[in-house]
């Protein structure tokens, strides 16, 4: 299921850059945000009930997904609910700290058992790019700096990484092209 979350993942990501860059109103971007977020609880909720009971080494690996999942799918569905309550987002960047800081080392740890297998580096890779992302997220949002360039190049590099790290990989995954 990895691969229908990540394209999702990147369209979203897409869009909220697009909205970063003033393309797309406040209002506008919370839906697709709620779809996403819904989608992905959906299959976390899918994966914990379908594998096994006891708690093996493959159990393990879902629950650890399911979290990663987890703080993706929580991120767009606060992003839609400050944009339907017109909230400044302090929050939400305090959070994206807590991710960023946990995007560390999931980044380490999945290149590290990543061995060479291309999908898994690539997914390591992706765990880098979402930690600089969501650092950025927390400089803009909870830490408002004064320099103005930060939404434009937070906005680009939301919808660089939208295509890179989820949309290309998603669909690879999906249509067979990459395997984990």
């Amino acid at each position: 299921m990895l691969g229908l979350v990540l394209l999702y993942v990147g369209a979203v990501l897409f869009c909220n850059g697009i909205w970063l860059l003033g393309l797309i109103q406040d209002r506008e971007i919370a839906i697709i945000n709620i779809f996403v977020g819904i989608v992905g609880l959906i299959v976390v909720v899918i994966e914990l009930a379908t594998s096994s009971g006891t708690l093996t080494t493959s159990k393990l690996a879902v629950i650890q997904g399911g979290a990663f999942t987890l703080l993706f799918v929580f991120t767009y569905l606060w992003i839609a609910y400050n944009r339907f309550f017109r909230i400044d987002g302090s929050g939400l960047g305090w959070y994206s700290l807590f991710v960023c800081l946990t995007a560390i080392p999931t980044a380490v740890i999945t290149l590290r058992h990543a061995h060479g297998v291309a999908a898994q580096v690539w997914l390591g890779a992706d765990w880098i790019a979402w930690a600089v992302l969501w650092g950025l997220y927390f400089l803009l949002l909870a830490r408002p700096i004064q320099w103005t360039g930060i939404t434009k190049i937070t906005g680009a590099l939301t919808v660089a990484e939208g295509i890179g790290t989820g949309w290309i990989l998603g669909y690879l995954l999906l249509n067979g092209n990459l395997h984990l």
